[in-house]
């Protein structure tokens, strides 16, 4: 019997690009499958996506794996390469590149390129963290064009700080100097991430990137995917091992950081921090099992979780637990530990089974 396992759904990833690519009036949109799709398989998930326009991944390892696997649609490589012989993979495999500083400039203008690469460069509006000032821009294109090493015009990008949070203004700022500092030039821009393709359609630009809600996740912590018709795509479950009949007072757990306060019945479930469920949910984080929500007593432990299933339980080993999915929403659950989805979906271990279905 298998117990813990992740169930993906295929089809829900495909929904789920159409309807993010109808909420931007059908622009493009770029499939973010970085971080093995956010723990969904990157391979599978590219192969489902044939309508994608484009892919994107952060390192050209993960971007090597799709070529390898067959897959032939442009990749985007959002971090760009960090040496002249990646580069030169990178132009011979067809994907574009980012370029955010003056070392990857330097490696363009170096590296022995046969084939003409398209080249995005990153713009720094607020994030802070990676791209070129403002200031430095036009010198920047002006440099990226005399290497005439690129397919096309130089494209743009950016990215979104806290464009989840809707009562920011950075977001709007950032918008407004990204489309003013970028306007004298033609080539392709791109903005938009998961929150930008949700709540700032003024940021909907050539190409946008769906990276979370491409899974069915919501990018603000208050909403759930379903809220903008979206479906989720994974479902985490496990089985009940054990039904114990518990006593009021008793403890559970290791360091019997929980007791109850009537006698109840718990349950055992095949699922702990062995197989990337955090350790350090608060209790009372609750999974869903036979039409309602349970709470998690006791500490997490490597193999096991303990669920207090109540006092007047009907449940019985074999039964499904499910941790999030289609009947609990993983933003619940994520709020409840005070964590983000993102990390609760690539967490996952290689001992919880995958399973893919289309339905």
């Amino acid at each position: 019997m298998i117990t813990a396992e992740a169930v993906i759904n295929l089809k829900s990833l495909s929904d789920n690009y159409d309807r993010l690519k109808q909420q931007c009036a059908n622009r493009s949109v770029i499939a973010v499958i970085k971080g093995d799709a956010y723990g969904h398989n990157a391979i599978k998930t590219a192969q489902t996506l044939a309508q994608a326009d484009m892919f994107a991944v952060s390192r050209i390892e993960e971007a090597l794996e799709l070529r390898a696997a067959g897959i032939h649609q442009p990749v985007l490589l959002l971090e760009g390469v960090f040496c002249q012989r990646d580069l030169e993979i990178a132009a011979s495999e067809g994907f574009h590149t980012a370029i955010h500083c003056q070392e990857q400039l330097e490696d363009l203008r170096q590296a022995n390129i046969n084939t003409p690469i398209s080249v995005w460069l990153k713009l720094d509006t607020g994030m802070h963290r990676l791209g070129v000032q403002p200031y430095e821009l036009s010198d920047y294109v002006g440099q990226i064009h005399a290497t005439n090493k690129l397919a096309g015009p130089v494209g743009f990008m950016s990215h979104f700080s806290c464009a989840d949070d809707f009562e920011s203004l950075t977001t709007k700022r950032q918008i407004e100097l990204f489309l003013s500092q970028t306007a004298p030039f033609p080539g392709p821009k791109t903005l938009a991430n998961s929150a930008g393709i949700l709540y700032w359609p003024n940021s909907h630009l050539d190409y946008q990137r769906a990276g979370i809600a491409l899974y069915g996740i919501s990018p603000n912590e208050e909403q759930v995917g379903k809220q903008h018709g979206l479906k989720p795509a994974m479902t985490l479950k496990s089985k009940l091992i054990a039904v114990r009949s518990h006593h009021a007072n008793q403890p559970v757990g290791y360091g019997e950081t929980w007791s109850s306060q009537q006698d109840t019945s718990i349950g055992v479930v095949a699922m702990g921090y062995g197989d990337g469920y955090p350790r350090s949910i608060p209790e009372r984080t609750p999974v869903y099992i036979n039409g309602r929500e349970a709470p998690i007593v006791g500490r997490v432990s490597m193999d096991m979780i303990t669920v207090d299933l109540g006092p007047h339980a009907r449940d019985n080993v074999g039964d499904d637990v499910e941790f999030w999915g289609d009947n609990l929403a993983i933003e619940k659950v994520a709020k409840h530990i005070g964590t983000i989805p993102y990390e609760l979906t690539i967490k996952l271990t290689q001992r919880v089974h995958r399973r893919y279905i289309s339905q």
